[in-house]
C-alpha cells in the first residue's frame, strides 16, 4: 500500500489527534517513546519499516527550546561588519597589485555568523582553567581571521598589505599554515579534506590523554569548520565512523552550508543538508540543522496544514541559490506563489520583507542556540548543518551567483 494515499482518513485523524495530546499533556519525550515502541512492534508483525536517516528540512532546535543568546546584537553586529569589510578590503587592494595573487571575499562573507559567535561565546583561549579549544578554521575563510585579529591589535596594517605576499614575517599567508605563521595558527587546512579528518583524529587524542591520566582535557572542544563542498573530498568524512564508534563527544564539526563549491553548486537537484544529516547520524553523530532564520518562526507557527514545511521540501538547492540571486519580488513569486495559501500568508509583507527572512547561518540567536546544546552534548560528536548564503552581502557582485567564489576585485 501506498502511503501516499490514505485509505481511512478518520482512522488516521484520531491517531494523530491522540498524538498530540500526549504531546500536550506529557511532552515530546513521551511521544518519542509512544511512537519508537510503535514503530518496534510493527516491525516485530513483519511491517516493512526500512530506517531513515533523514528529519524534516526545518531547524533541529525548536523555538521554545532555543538558549537566549547573552550580549548586545547591536554592537556584535556591527563589529560583524566592519570584520567583514575589511576581509573584503584586504582581498581586494592584493590583487589590484601586479600578479593578482588571489584570495577567497565570499566564503568568509556566509560564514561570518559561525565565526563571531564562536568567537564571542564559545571558543576558550589560553587562558582556559583546562587549555584552549582547539579549532581547524576553514582554509578559504582565512582573510575573515586576519581581519577580526587586525582589529584586536594582533596584526599590524602593514600585513594586511602583504596579505599572500613573502615578505619576511610581514605578510599573511594564503591559507592557516603552522609553518609560515607559528604563532597565529594552529593547524594547516588545505588542502580541502584535511582539516575534517585531522579534527577527528586530534578529538580522539584528547580523549586518550583524558582517559589514561596524562592530560586533563574534560570540557576542552575540538571544532572543525568545513565546506559542503569540502565535504565530498574522501578525507572529509573518511573517519566518521570512527568518531562515532569512540563516541568524541569533545568533537564538533560545523558544515557551512552555502550550497556551493569553488565552481558551481554542490547539489543543485537534491539537498545536501539532508544528504549529509543521513550520512552523520548513520555513523553514530548529533545531528544539528540551522536552516532558518528567526523570521521564518512567525511563518512556521501559523503553518497548521503543513504547505509551507511542504514548499521548503520540495524546493531543492537549486532553487534555493536562485532565490538568493535575485530579489523579493522572484522569491514570493518562485518560492510563495507556487500555493495561493502560501501567497495568502505572506500578503502582509512587502518584498523587502520576504528578501530579509534570512537563513539559519546568518541568524546569530539559531547560531548559538546550536552551539550551545552541542558543548553540551554528551556520548556522540556533533555534526552543525549551517544554511547561508555564498557572497552574503555582495549584492550584484556576486550573491548567491556561481561566480561568487572567483570573484577578488
Amino acid at each position: 500500500m501506498s502511503i501516499d494515499k490514505d485509505p481511512d482518513p478518520r482512522e488516521t485523524r484520531e491517531w494523530l489527534e491522540a498524538l498530540d495530546s500526549v504531546i500536550e499533556f506529557e511532552g515530546t519525550d513521551r511521544a518519542h517513546y509512544l511512537i519508537e515502541r510503535l514503530v518496534d512492534k510493527a516491525r516485530r508483525a513483519g511491517a516493512y519499516l526500512p530506517f531513515s536517516g533523514n528529519t524534516a528540512y526545518v531547524n533541529t532546535i525548536p523555538v521554545n527550546k532555543q538558549v537566549r543568546k547573552p550580549g548586545d546584537m547591536a554592537i556584535e553586529n556591527r563589529l560583524k561588519s566592519y570584520i567583514r569589510w575589511n576581509a573584503m578590503a584586504m582581498v581586494v587592494k592584493a590583487n589590484l597589485k601586479p600578479g593578482a595573487v588571489g584570495g577567497h571575499i565570499a566564503s568568509f562573507a556566509s560564514a561570518a555568523t559561525l565565526y563571531e559567535v564562536g568567537f564571542s561565546d564559545f571558543f576558550h583561549g589560553h587562558n582556559a582553567e583546562k587549555g584552549c579549544d582547539l579549532v581547524f578554521f576553514q582554509g578559504h575563510i582565512s582573510p575573515g581571521i586576519y581581519a577580526r585579529a587586525y582589529m584586536e591589535g594582533r596584526i599590524t596594517e602593514e600585513q594586511m598589505h602583504n596579505f599572500r605576499f613573502e615578505t619576511g614575517g610581514k605578510g599573511l599567508s594564503s591559507y592557516p599554515h603552522p609553518w609560515l605563521m607559528r604563532d597565529f595558527w594552529q593547524f594547516p587546512t588545505v588542502s580541502m579534506g584535511l582539516g575534517p579528518i585531522m579534527a577527528i583524529y586530534q578529538a580522539r587524542f584528547m580523549k586518550y590523554l583524558h582517559h589514561r591520566e596524562i592530560l586533563d582535557t574534560d570540557g576542552r572542544k575540538v571544532w572543525a569548520f568545513c565546506g559542503d563542498g569540502e565535504m565530498d573530498e574522501p578525507e572529509s568524512i573518511g573517519a566518521i565512523g570512527l568518531a562515532g564508534r569512540e563516541k568524541l563527544d569533545d568533537l564538533i564539526f560545523v558544515i557551512n552550508c552555502n550550497l556551493q563549491r569553488l565552481d558551481g553548486p554542490v547539489r543543485g537537484n537534491g539537498k545536501i543538508i539532508q544528504e549529509l544529516e543521513s550520512l552523520f547520524r548513520g555513523a553514530g553523530w548529533n545531528v544539528i540543522k540551522v536552516i532558518w532564520g528567526s523570521g521564518w518562526d512567525r511563518l512556521l507557527a501559523r503553518d497548521k496544514d503543513g504547505l509551507l514545511l511542504k514548499r521548503m521540501e520540495e524546493a531543492v538547492d537549486g532553487d534555493y541559490q536562485a532565490y538568493k540571486s535575485k530579489d523579493g519580488a522572484f522569491v514570493r513569486k518562485h518560492f510563495f506563489g507556487k500555493y495561493p495559501e502560501l501567497l495568502e500568508m505572506v500578503s502582509d509583507m512587502t518584498d523587502e520583507d520576504i528578501w530579509h527572512l534570512l537563513r539559519g547561518g546568518h541568524d546569530p540567536r539559531k547560531v548559538y542556540a546550536a552551539y550551545h546544546t552541542a558543548v553540551n552534548h554528551r556520548g556522540q560528536p556533533t555534526v552543525i548543518l549551517a544554511k547561508t548564503v555564498k557572497g552574503y552581502g555582495m549584492g550584484t557582485a556576486g550573491e548567491a551567483q556561481n561566480i561568487t567564489h572567483s570573484q577578488k576585485k
